[in-house]
């Protein structure tokens, strides 16, 4: 990580909350990493961290007055919020985070988070119960629409006696996520998509065995959905075909919901051409040969029997295509041991541009788990066999650095192959 933030000015904001106290160990490590940071603390983080320890950490000023008389006389907040080349808040408390999507202004922190244009990273860290609640959801999901970035919270014990989400991520993640607001190549331009048609795939399909059964898988749609969001950002027009899901589409996309494979390869034929089609959908490979039209008793006797039939294979119909196929087919492999080997045979055996591999076993490491989760750690193999190994992020940060290597992929294409993927 050294050298990797050289030159760089980060505005630190550190939170209220008792992982301000990793705030001064992420000062160290972004100085470590080659970034200048200057910090602005809110009165609740001075309740656990002094101005001083962060000053004496980051060898600058701590600010933390909004009516302090000699930096107010030079407009300090505006200085503050522009004299950077990011702005990372950490801990972002539930407080913090609200006010934020409000647009409050009403402390030095949140005066500068409004005023700038800069790119904002936060680190979520509250209460398990206060992550889960709707209203920090709700919150979240605006400062998403809004272009913060996040990173965290990640799953495990709290100070108080309880575990789950809403620790703050560590030092070294932060790091790392600060670092990927200036990779050019992570992030798709603004308008790189324009004229653009993407399709995605997202979420489960449920396959019906009674009114009141179906088979399906624990997708919960998150990084289908952060996919179609990223391509949005980058000026896509973007179709979302998405199977049941507990989540709203993004802004800006046209949503098609469906429920079983077959009304997805439906919805999917229906919305070509596509410049880049994105699989991430979670398709059941089977459903029943019929399901029944009363719900099927336990009367004894055992189980009943239930006969299987092969869905349709929506990537590989796709991928095949000799008519309309989309410049840049991607298909998701989820995988649970031998990862690489078993993603490259799927690609060949599709005969998609690029495949997408991750592990969902329950020992992948990922915090929270993938499937369902808000993060994820993945493989990009090519048509010649190439493997990209990213380290595990937030699945947003997933789905930008993704867009963008579509972007670059399809910038790499001749104007024979877009159009016949614009033209069917």
């Amino acid at each position: 990580m050294t050298g990797e933030l050289q030159g760089r000015r980060v505005l630190l904001i550190i939170g209220g909350g008792i992982a301000a106290y990793k705030s001064l160990d992420l000062i160290r490590r972004l100085r470590d990493a080659g970034g200048q940071v200057r910090c602005v603390m809110t009165a609740g983080a001075q309740e656990f961290v002094t101005p001083l320890a962060a000053a004496a950490l980051s060898g600058e000023k701590t600010w933390t007055d909004l009516f302090d008389r000699a930096d107010e006389a030079a407009i300090g907040h505006i200085r503050l919020a522009r004299d950077a080349d990011c702005v990372v808040v950490a801990p972002a408390t539930a407080n913090l985070m609200a006010r934020m999507a409000q647009g409050h202004a009403d402390d030095l922190a949140t005066t500068v988070l409004l005023a700038t244009r800069l790119p904002v990273l936060i680190a979520p860290a509250m209460n398990p119960a206060m992550w889960a609640h709707p209203a920090t959801q709700r919150n979240l999901a605006t400062l998403k629409r809004d272009g913060v970035r996040t990173v965290g919270p990640d799953s495990g014990p709290m100070a108080e006696p309880e575990t789950g989400a809403g620790r703050m991520a560590e030092p070294m993640a932060i790091v790392a996520a600060t670092q990927a607001l200036f990779d050019v190549a992570q992030t798709p331009r603004d308008g790189a998509l324009a004229g653009r048609h993407v399709l995605v795939t997202s979420g489960p399909t449920h396959e019906p065995i009674d009114p009141v059964r179906y088979i399906a898988n624990r997708s919960s749609g998150r990084q289908g959905h952060a996919i179609a969001a990223a391509a949005a950002r980058a000026g896509a027009r973007v179709t979302l075909v998405s199977g049941p899901v507990g989540i709203p589409a993004p802004p800006g996309v046209d949503l098609v919901p469906v429920e079983t494979a077959r009304q997805m390869q439906a919805a999917v034929d229906a919305a070509l051409p596509a410049d880049i089609a994105i699989f991430a959908a979670a398709v059941a490979d089977w459903r029943t040969d019929r399901d029944a039209a009363r719900k099927i008793k336990k009367v004894g006797g055992g189980p009943p029997a239930l006969a299987l039939v092969e869905n349709p294979d929506i990537l590989a119909t796709v991928a095949a295509m000799r008519a309309g196929r989309p410049a840049l087919v991607v298909g998701f492999a989820a995988e649970t041991h031998d990862v690489i080997a078993l993603a490259r045979a799927k690609r060949a055996r599709k005969g998609c541009d690029l495949m997408i591999a991750n592990d969902v076993s329950a020992g992948s490491g990922v915090a929270g788990g993938v499937m369902g989760g808000a993060r994820n750690a993945v493989h990009l193999i090519d048509a010649g066999d190439a493997v990209i190994s990213w380290p595990e992020m937030d699945k947003d940060m997933v789905a930008e650095r993704l867009i963008a290597e579509c972007v670059t992929r399809l910038e790499g294409l001749s104007e024979a192959d877009l159009d016949a993927g614009s033209q069917a």
